[in-house]
């Protein structure tokens, strides 16, 4: 196996979605090559920061009072934004 197949294949390998034979290839290969192991590494990270992103929040912001909004519009109608 070679690095550009390490990228062609890391989502599956991941996921565990690769073949037994083709899945233990991998993580030979991974344990010999320093360079597939840091985009392993940066890839895992990039997938932990996204689901942080799109997740929800744990608490919703309580929503603004009418009155407060009404008056943010209208300073914006009077700046000319």
């Amino acid at each position: 196996m070679t690095c550009h197949h390490v990228i062609d294949f890391l989502a599956a390998y991941l996921a565990h979605e690769l073949p037994p034979e083709e899945q233990a290839e991998f993580s030979r290969h991974i344990e010999a090559c320093p360079p597939c192991v840091h985009y392993l590494r940066t890839y895992e990270a990039t997938i932990l920061l996204e689901r942080g992103v799109l997740r929800p929040p744990e608490h919703e912001a309580p929503p603004l009072p009418p009155e407060l909004l009404a008056a943010v519009l209208a300073a914006r109608r009077k700046s000319g934004r």
